[in-house]
């Protein structure tokens, strides 16, 4: 007879005994324990932070008045500042209008009075002055550009050429090419008043510049002979009257079509070139078809004259010469100047 064992399955760790019973939360005092913990923890952070900023206040406190913070920054000297225009100024002149200190650092330096030395200068019309740390500096500018030129005296010094912005802003003028300057047209019927170390803006000043931009724009032939603009008559009458080199008058309306009126005049000028024996010496062209012209004889035998006009012009104390010979009345050149392929009056 054989006596038969159980077999039992084999246990190589209490772990592997299944055990139903959960463990034992925490009890409310081990909780309280823990939060306490928790709060202790916050509480010395924030006593640590309040004793940092606490010391920073003191130090700042006792720093002398005035005393910097050093900081690489600050301490590095500002490089050459870059300039940014849309006009003819140069670095050079930069440099010369700021005047920034000797080893001067980027934070030292006050924007607003950079701003305002470069807004002295009337040839600059905006300005802008930023900082690129650690030390650049940027300027950006906007330039004036002149339509015309106008001879006055400062002081005791000699009267001398001075240009007119559209705006009626005068100014000296710096880095414009002279043969560019040599173009431009003089002004007069104008009453310059000094303010400060120049003058005033000239009044009445954009419908000139906007005649003086069309015609070198659409007619530069006839605009390369005008040399005197006079706004004498822009307030009273609405006309502006021009000058050529040659000694002719030609009057403009600002109520017109500038394009309307350049057109007129250039087909006035063609047709009277074909008589040789007289000249066009006044053309009106503030009556829209109707152009009254006024013939003499050539003027080129009034070479003379006409310079001493043109001085007259220029420096209000030399009075202007009379014209040396007699010019012809007044009459229609053209009375349907719309019949020669003219523009129609406005």
């Amino acid at each position: 007879m054989i006596n038969a064992q159980p077999i039992l399955p084999a246990s190589r760790s209490w772990r592997d005994i299944p055990q139903p019973v959960r463990p034992r939360a925490m009890s409310q005092g081990g909780r309280r324990r823990l939060a306490l913990t928790v709060l202790r923890a916050l509480a010395g952070i924030a006593v640590g932070g309040l004793v940092i900023w606490m010391g920073r206040e003191v130090v700042a406190a006792l720093r002398p008045a005035g005393a910097a913070t050093p900081s690489p920054i600050v301490g590095r000297p500002v490089r050459a500042p870059v300039l940014i225009t849309d006009g003819v100024l140069t670095n050079a002149w930069l440099a010369r209008t700021l005047a920034l200190p000797r080893g001067a650092t980027l934070m030292s330096l006050d924007l607003f009075r950079l701003r305002a030395r470069l807004l002295e200068d009337p040839q600059v019309g905006a300005a802008t002055v930023e900082r690129h740390p650690p030390d650049g500096l940027t300027v950006r500018i906007s330039e004036r550009s002149p339509v015309a030129r106008v001879m006055a005296q400062v002081g005791r010094e000699e009267p001398r050429a001075w240009l007119v912005a559209r705006d009626g802003v005068v100014f000296s003028g710096t880095g414009f090419d002279a043969a560019m300057i040599a173009t431009l047209p003089w002004l007069d019927g104008i009453k310059l008043a000094r303010r400060g170390a120049g003058f005033a803006p000239i009044a009445n000043m954009v419908p000139a510049a906007d005649l003086i931009a069309m015609a070198k724009l659409e007619a530069d032939g006839l605009y390369r002979s005008w040399q005197v603009v006079s706004l004498g008559r822009v307030a009273a009458d609405g006309l502006i009257e021009v000058r050529t080199r040659e000694g002719m008058k030609v009057i403009f309306s600002t109520a017109g079509d500038y394009l309307r009126q350049l057109a007129r005049l250039d087909l006035v000028l063609d047709t009277a070139a074909h008589d040789p024996t007289r000249s066009v010496h006044e053309v009106n062209l503030a009556l829209g078809s109707q152009v009254p012209v006024r013939f003499g004889p050539p003027l080129a035998a009034q070479a003379g004259a006409s310079a001493a006009a043109l001085g007259g012009a220029l420096n209000p104390s030399v009075p202007p010469a009379a014209a040396a010979a007699p010019a012809y009345p007044p009459m229609l050149a053209f009375p349907h100047l719309s019949s020669l392929s003219a523009p129609s009056s406005p």
